[in-house]
């Protein structure tokens, strides 16, 4: 739709960046931290680990300065569980409390909002062995977890998120670590991991506005419109099945309090269904999110399969792609997008109709918390990286996020992925998404010294003008 007036960013937009504590704080086994999933997972070949990351851990200072000067309105990060409480369930290591509280406090000196991610794949060790959320043990350690974070970090918190990207640790969970030798990759169980979540998630909202009033909290799932591949009216059949599947399953819960019909009519089919109890339904309507937090990259495309069908994917996907299932979908690429370097479709319009879906289907404030560009970053002989194509990706998309609220979606803010390099979970340093340069190699720590990108003074006038300057 075209305007004759368009609508402007709110003035007190919430512009910043997201990080994730595996992915950017290093000291894995520092100051009482116990290990995590993501510590002891098997790490991909020609790819680092994610033991010394960007150092975050200790240059948080220096890093938030750089944020600060970039003019962030709020700052979106991860708590590490297992520096938290080492072992899951137990004990709180003090340590690990004393650095997200100063962290926190960096964060409010500078004017800065913390928006605070609770378990972003990081879950402990000591819980994956039992079975991780398999059993229901580490559902209700996820409870006692967010009461630890309420009671000691509480009252500095505005925004909380509860589960990162819980779709895709479903959908792709051995890709993201979250599924291994000891978590079953069986979709029966992976559904039933699921609910634990769900549960969680209620539980830990509702706790949340009894124990801080003043704060707000939501789901922060991957949200991803879906296309038909063509008008046959069948490949529209399949691009509602996996909007349900992939998108609507998890936020429905969240906002409703109930499941999907035409996601669980499909578990039911396939026998993947969880058990669900009516106390498990009180549970669900009793906590309600404030907003919705998503992450957005890409769409998908859907063409109609039958239970037939031999090959439901395209023949040169990757783990990023959704692959498909016989008789729900077939998963095609969309011949009027490009790809980025690392094949991940580029489309902005989309992300448009992908808030416009969400916001009115829930009708609930939304923040973006993730949402940018990994590519390969050089650094110059005169310590400058020069990311257009940054740039021109981010500026699309806030052009298309502007129009979108425009279209009436009340979003209220934008952190996009991500603040500053980390360690992408599946292509190591090489992979590279911030607006301020970590100057290592996949195997070379080098000095890790911090240089600001061009993107940075692209992003540094685009919130003093809040938004309005795009190019």
């Amino acid at each position: 739709m075209e305007y004759n007036q368009y609508a402007s960013f709110p003035k007190d937009f919430l512009w910043g960046g997201s990080t994730s504590a595996y992915q950017v704080e290093g000291a894995y086994n520092e100051d009482g931290k116990g290990l995590s999933v993501q510590d002891t997972k098997e790490v991909v070949p020609g790819t680092t680990d994610f033991k010394v990351a960007s150092d975050h851990y200790h240059r948080y200072k220096e890093d938030i300065a750089l944020f600060a000067e970039m003019g962030f309105k709020a700052y979106r990060f991860s708590i590490a569980w297992s520096r938290v409480i080492p072992n899951g369930t137990g004990e709180v290591n003090e340590k690990g409390i004393e650095f997200y509280s100063k962290l926190i406090d960096e964060c409010l000196s500078y004017g800065i909002e913390p928006i605070v991610t609770m378990y972003h794949f990081d879950l402990p060790e000591a819980l994956n062995k039992i079975g991780a959320w398999s059993a229901k043990e580490t559902s209700d350690a996820f409870v006692e977890y967010a009461r630890v974070l309420f009671e000691r970090l509480g009252d500095k918190v505005n925004y909380w998120l509860t589960i990162n990207e819980q779709n895709m640790m479903i959908l792709h969970g051995a890709a993201i670590g979250t599924v291994n030798d000891k978590v079953s990759n069986v979709k029966k169980d992976l559904y039933q991991q699921n609910h634990y979540m769900l549960l969680a998630q209620a539980t830990v909202m509702k706790m949340c506005h009894d124990l801080c009033p003043h704060a707000k909290i939501g789901p922060a799932p991957n949200i991803s419109e879906v296309y038909p591949e063509t008008s046959n009216p069948k490949d529209f059949i399949a691009a509602q099945n996996l909007n349900a599947i992939r998108n609507w399953l998890y936020l429905d819960v969240a906002v409703y309090g109930r499941y999907n019909p035409i996601a669980l009519a499909y578990l039911k089919d396939r026998g993947y269904a969880p058990e669900i109890t009516a106390e498990d339904l009180e549970v669900f309507k009793a906590g309600k999110p404030d907003f919705i937090a998503f992450n957005y990259y890409n769409t998908s495309t859907a063409a109609h399969s039958s239970l037939s069908d031999g090959v439901v994917g395209p023949e040169d996907g990757d783990q990023q792609i959704e692959l498909g299932e016989k008789g729900v979908y077939k998963a095609v690429y969309n011949s009027y997008l490009e790809r980025t370097n690392f094949n991940w479709e580029i489309d902005p319009v989309g992300f448009r109709a992908t808030l416009r879906s969400v916001y009115e289907r829930y009708g609930l404030p939304i923040i973006i918390t993730e949402d940018g560009l990994g590519e390969y970053d050089e650094l110059t002989d005169g310590k400058k990286v020069h990311d257009q194509y940054r740039i021109d990706y981010l500026s699309n998309e806030i052009s298309e996020m502007k129009l979108a609220i425009s279209d009436g979606v009340e979003v209220f803010g934008f952190c996009p992925w991500s603040a500053i390099d980390l360690i992408s979970t599946h292509s190591g340093v090489k992979k590279r998404y911030g607006f301020i340069y970590v100057d290592r190699d996949e195997f070379d720590l080098k000095e890790l010294k911090r240089y600001k990108k061009d993107s940075f003074y692209w992003y540094q006038k685009l919130i003093a003008t809040n938004g309005e300057q795009l190019s």
